[in-house]
């Protein structure tokens, strides 16, 4: 039998939520293991470039792909904006206690996510240095604003992005062409799943305690998502290289990032949501339905497009 439930603050909802919260840090900071940023970067490969009397960045000097050199580019730049996203936590969190150690944590080990891939591109002359410290300037100034947002939002939005940006690192490593960067990607890939995690069970704790909120929240999110970086210049010309080259692409967004978080909270098996929190359940379902839909033709649209490329190759 479904009931009214009484609507929480936010701040209700982080005391509520904190002894969860502490028994999430305590489990991450049990599985991380440490690593440097410096033991991924091959130096070897590194000179100096004119200002030192070496020489400046040529096209001809890059071994990435245009797809990869466009992933690398957007997951450099979304991880550079790390100041927005810190913010943004910590202003829905609290700087005491558990919320306040997991804010400080994870804003340090994403720092290190920027570092790496800065480092493995100018030494490896993978993408234009100069072009993204420009772009770096400008993205980093704009920032990322997610718009009104509570502490639900928040921590529904960041689940969800987390494991995208997993699955993006992953697949970016592997479009390189060159083991270092798929060790090295691979290697920031598993530390965002391990953030995906904190977001996610501290989301599943907030479905047990205010049913309704949470499910509200994941409606808002996952209707409206979009990924941190969709504010960066030429973003839509990368996504789709992107998409293109299976590197993150909406059928992706659905069978690996949506469908199984939603499976872990049993959103469709719960029974303890009231009159609102039904209305929104309801409203996912059709959403997802058309999302499967989009991924269908998405496939289908690329599968032609890959067909024209591979005949006008065969022809020339």
């Amino acid at each position: 039998m479904t009931r009214q439930q009484r609507v929480l603050t936010d701040r209700e909802l982080l005391h509520e939520l904190e002894e969860v919260a502490e028994g999430e840090v305590n489990r991450h900071l049990s599985m991380a293991k440490e690593w440097h940023p410096h033991d991924y970067v091959p130096w070897d490969d590194g000179r100096n470039f004119a200002m030192l009397g070496g020489e400046d960045w040529d096209p001809s000097q890059s071994a990435l792909s245009d797809t990869a050199k466009a992933a690398m580019i957007t997951n450099l730049l979304t991880e550079d904006n790390l100041p927005s996203y810190h913010r943004e936590i910590a202003e829905h969190f609290s700087r005491d206690g558990a919320w306040g150690t997991w804010v400080g944590r994870w804003t340090a080990e994403e720092n290190k996510h920027s570092v790496v891939m800065r480092d493995y591109l100018v030494v490896t002359r993978g993408v234009d240095p100069v072009a993204l410290e420009r772009a770096r300037m400008d993205h980093m100034t704009t920032g990322f604003d997610p718009g009104e947002q509570g502490m639900l939002d928040t921590v529904s939005y960041v689940t969800f992005q987390e494991l995208a940006t997993r699955v993006s690192h992953r697949n970016t490593g592997k479009a390189c062409g060159d083991p270092i960067a798929d060790r090295m990607l691979a290697r920031v890939a598993a530390d965002e799943n391990l953030h995906m995690m904190f977001y996610r069970n501290i989301t599943a704790a907030a479905l047990d305690v205010a049913p309704d909120q949470a499910i509200a929240s994941i409606h808002k999110v996952l209707t409206n998502f979009q990924m941190p970086g969709a504010g960066m210049a030429n973003f839509r010309r990368n996504a789709v290289l992107i998409a293109k080259g299976g590197i993150y692409d909406l059928p992706q967004h659905l069978a690996d990032v949506v469908q199984p978080v939603l499976r872990k909270w049993d959103i469709f098996g719960r029974t303890d949501f009231g009159p609102e929190g039904e209305k929104y359940r309801d409203e996912l379902a059709v959403f997802l339905d058309d999302l499967t839909s989009q991924s269908a033709r998405f496939e289908e649209s690329r599968a032609r497009a890959l067909a024209r490329e591979a005949a006008r190759s065969a022809a020339s």
